[in-house]
């Protein structure tokens, strides 16, 4: 519950000392704030319940193992159900939804309640193998993973992100309500451009930081590996000044947020490995070779989206507001009919997405996340590379660092 707290107070807008645009802000958004009491509530009720039983602790490897499977099984019909109801409502055709999707619903609401049934032992069980390789990563105390492994898969919230329109900078996050229709979203978003001048987007995320850590719910399970990873590890720097300038400091987000990538993408795959080898992708060298192509591929995301960040801050820094976003504008519809569907490409998109520079693309180019890759290449281990990332709170700081792992080589 005390991270939980201090997760909101790192989330929440970063109120203006004078101005009402705040205030205003908050009426916009209404009654479509996000209650994470009520949500600790339950997520804590699931969690007592596992550990008053620990009944998997005398369970085998393989028995622990099915459980988590048939868990991301049972979920993967209940999306489908899910689905199936959806498209009926959709259907023109279809005059009488609520009749046409009696059945299935009836079936939804009975697998339902088995999923709640058998969820606290699944999330449990991945809880504890996440532990086991962390602890091989000496993220341990007394023989314990520290801080211990906790999250719940939940529908999650989405969140307000709102960037000045003069230039990429994230100044609020403010999380919403989950089942927000995309017309909600738009009404929001054009609300506060038109009222405050600000640019806004909507996001969906994979998880949050609280504690237990919320989990988009999934039936991946090497996803739920590296988002179970990633959350843990905004557990373990919230006691540092990398989580300090979370919100003041955009490049120490973006430092926050890239080793926090790093770390999930490190261990949810030692995880599968470990627990679920049959689900990690061949090796490089094990797939058949492809004859070299001609021409490059048609289409690079990655490299499109760098582009469209770079030519964007260049415009920003000109001053040139208006022709920044209407060329984010053409660059959402070459996406589009590329087969990316981005609802809305703006300032907010980018102070959002550029946080998460593990790998290349919306962060163009910003020297954060090459930098924070490049002080994990020069650490020994993971831990090391958390214990170098955890006192850093500016660019210049992680330059100095970066420079000083480099002569230790």
């Amino acid at each position: 519950m005390i991270l939980a707290l201090v997760f909101v107070a790192i989330t929440a807008p970063e109120w203006p000392a004078f101005g009402d645009e705040a205030h205003q802000l908050d009426a916009l958004i209404g009654q479509r704030h996000f209650d994470f009491l009520v949500w600790e509530a339950g997520a804590a009720a699931v969690k007592a319940e596992a550990a008053l039983t620990r009944e998997h602790t005398y369970w085998n490897d393989a028995e622990r193992r099915q459980s988590v499977l048939d868990y991301l099984e049972l979920l993967g019909q209940i999306r489908e159900l899910d689905r199936q109801i959806e498209q009926i409502y959709v259907d023109p055709d279809v005059h009488d939804p609520d009749t046409a999707v009696a059945v299935i619903q009836a079936e939804l609401t009975q697998k339902r309640a088995e999923l709640t049934e058998i969820q606290p032992m699944a999330e449990a069980i991945v809880q504890d193998q996440v532990a086991d390789v962390l602890r091989d990563e000496d993220f341990a105390l007394l023989g314990q993973a520290w801080p211990p492994v906790m999250m719940h898969m939940t529908p999650l919230p989405t969140i307000l992100i709102v960037s000045p329109r003069d230039r990429i900078d994230r100044i609020y996050g403010i999380p919403l309500k989950h089942g927000l229709s995309v017309a909600e979203r738009e009404a929001l978003e054009t609300a506060v451009f038109n009222q405050l001048n600000l640019s806004a987007l909507v996001v969906p995320i994979g998880g949050l930081g609280v504690y237990p850590s919320m989990i988009m719910e999934t039936g991946n399970l090497n996803w739920l590996a590296e988002v179970t990873a990633h959350e843990w590890a905004h557990v373990w720097m919230t006691p540092y000044p990398i989580t300090f300038q979370y919100i003041a400091n955009a490049q120490v987000r973006t430092m926050n947020e890239t080793s926090a990538s790093i770390v999930g993408t490190e261990i949810g795959t030692a995880v599968i490995a470990r627990f679920y080898p049959e689900l990690l992708p061949p090796p490089a060298s094990e797939n058949p070779p492809q004859a070299v192509p001609e021409e490059p591929p048609a289409f690079d995301f990655r490299a499109e989206m760098a582009q469209t960040r770079v030519r964007t801050d260049e415009l920003l820094a000109a001053g040139d507001i208006e022709a920044a976003e209407a060329y984010m504008e053409e660059r959402r519809i070459f996406f589009v009919e590329n087969g990316y569907n981005i609802r809305r490409l703006n300032q907010a998109y980018f102070a959002f997405y550029g946080a998460y520079a593990d790998e290349p693309g919306a962060t163009g180019g910003d020297p954060v996340g090459p930098l924070v890759q490049e002080a994990r290449a020069l650490s020994p281990s993971l831990k090391a590379f958390l214990q170098t990332m955890a006192p850093i709170d500016s660019l210049a700081q992680l330059e100095t660092v970066v420079a000083q792992l480099k002569t230790e080589r």
